[in-house]
């Protein structure tokens, strides 16, 4: 299984695939299209004028990891439908087509699909930032649609209280998978919503077997979606010093994985990245890991999902990726146009057809919820209720503005490596997070360097 980091080539990989057992958005996308709601009838939602004869234009739209084929099914019906007098120029991440690439070459575009990860070197570093508060203010846009989750955030990871963005779906809950067959086959009963952490050890040394010369795993992790994304929603990066956030807790996340792995007849893959991918070989029985719509699993395997375990002392929220966010570059020469497409785009119809096909909405919306998965052909025979099972947990807490922050995927990637090393007995729970530490130091002080510092 692939994770988000991987989405756009995942994206293409559904898309070019004619079976349609297997989990991905773009089949049933092909035979769908987007709903568009009627211009200038909602306040707050999407406040979008009527269109009379107005001027036509280009809006430039630049969404990195987006395919155009994904924009085009998903919202590019809706923007021609509310907007004629528009033609939007679409532009993707790759070959070339950096934000680096667009600004040097004066091609900045008007509407811009960043990422918390890479919000700070991406979007303000670039001079690209532009606060929507007013502009929020004179559309009378109702900013409480969306979970308060998402849109905190955006405010937090910046500490200005500047409202750089809007919630666009998809985000990615953790969620844990299990292997109906291997169940069946071992007379075990299913795993259910709201188990514990614990619940789940106990089924996955069930589990854990050899049968007729195969070894069947009782458990795996996408271990680093685990760390980044644990319940806890404890930061890896200290928020205040340079260093490894809360070593004990650490210690406290890596015992409760590291135990799974020390069962007779479920080792850890070679590699985080083969222990991520572990569920889809079909020899698995459970895998804690995201909802994640660029993800294939294979036919062959017969899976359903309930919701991610609970930790010991962590609350009753859904830990999760959060998603990325429309913004408005501060150069747009349309930036109320802007607005009004982004509007349409994280529309109530939108957001609803979105759901259908198993993207999970950013609005609060219990009736878009309530239909998530329903028209996709896998999804709609799986418990896609299980998403819904607890909300969303807030963001880690995020990195003092004043201080040198490391990018996500540095972070993540030390941890993930560290919890590797722990897991295949090749050094212990402290000298892992020792190192750890050591490494988020060393990976600051070259980033200082670098900015003359």
């Amino acid at each position: 299984m692939k994770n988000e980091q991987n989405g756009l080539e995942g994206f293409k990989q559904m898309t070019q695939t004619k079976n349609m057992g297997k989990i991905g958005i773009a089949a049933l996308l092909l035979a769908s299209t987007a709903v568009a709601g009627c211009a200038g009838k909602k306040t707050g939602e999407e406040a979008v004028p009527e269109n009379k004869k107005k001027d036509p234009y280009e809006l430039h739209l630049y969404a990195p990891g987006v395919s155009e084929k994904e924009f085009n099914e998903r919202w590019k019906k809706t923007i021609g439908e509310k907007f004629p007098h528009i033609s939007i120029k679409f532009t993707t991440s790759g070959n070339g087509n950096s934000i680096a690439d667009l600004v040097s070459r004066g091609e900045i575009p008007d509407l811009y699909r960043i990422d918390i990860p890479t919000i700070r070197t991406n979007y303000l570093d670039m001079n690209l930032a532009y606060d929507l508060r007013d502009t929020i203010k004179k559309y009378k846009y109702d900013m409480s649609r969306f979970n308060k989750v998402f849109t905190q955030e955006i405010v937090d990871v910046i500490g200005t209280g500047a409202v750089y963005g809007l919630p666009v779906p998809p985000y990615f809950p953790q969620v844990l998978y299990y292997n109906k067959d291997l169940f069946d086959k071992f007379g075990v009963q299913y795993p259910t919503d709201g188990m514990t952490i614990d619940e789940v050890y106990e089924l996955a040394k069930k589990m854990s077997r050899t049968d007729g010369g195969t070894v069947y795993r009782g458990f795996s992790a996408n271990t680093m979606a685990f760390m980044r994304d644990n319940p806890y929603s404890h930061p890896i990066l200290d928020p205040k010093a340079d260093g490894l956030s809360g070593q004990e807790r650490w210690k406290g996340l890596f015992e409760t994985l590291k135990r799974f792995y020390e069962i007779p007849n479920n080792p850890i893959a070679k590699t985080v990245g083969e222990e991520n991918n572990a569920f889809a070989k079909g020899n698995v029985a459970m895998q804690i890991n995201q909802h994640n719509i660029y993800l294939v699993i294979p036919e062959e395997v017969n899976w359903d999902l309930v919701s991610a375990p609970l930790l010991n002392g962590a609350p009753k929220m859904m830990g999760l990726r959060g998603p990325a966010y429309w913004s408005i570059t501060n150069q747009s020469k349309h930036k109320d146009e802007a607005f009004e497409v982004m509007m349409a785009m994280l529309s109530d119809e939108v957001q609803m057809q979105d759901s259908k096909i198993g993207i999970p909405t950013t609005l609060n919306s219990k009736e878009i919820q309530a239909v998530l998965g329903k028209e996709h052909p896998v999804y709609s025979n799986k418990n896609m209720n299980a998403l819904n099972k607890f909300p969303p947990i807030p963001a880690s807490p995020k990195r003092d503005p004043n201080l040198m922050d490391l990018p996500l995927v540095t972070q993540q990637n030390t941890m993930s490596g560290q919890f590797q090393k722990v897991a295949t007995n090749q050094t212990d729970i402290n000298n892992a997070l020792r190192e750890a530490d050591e490494l988020l130091k060393k990976a600051l002080a070259a980033e200082k360097e670098k900015a003359g510092k």
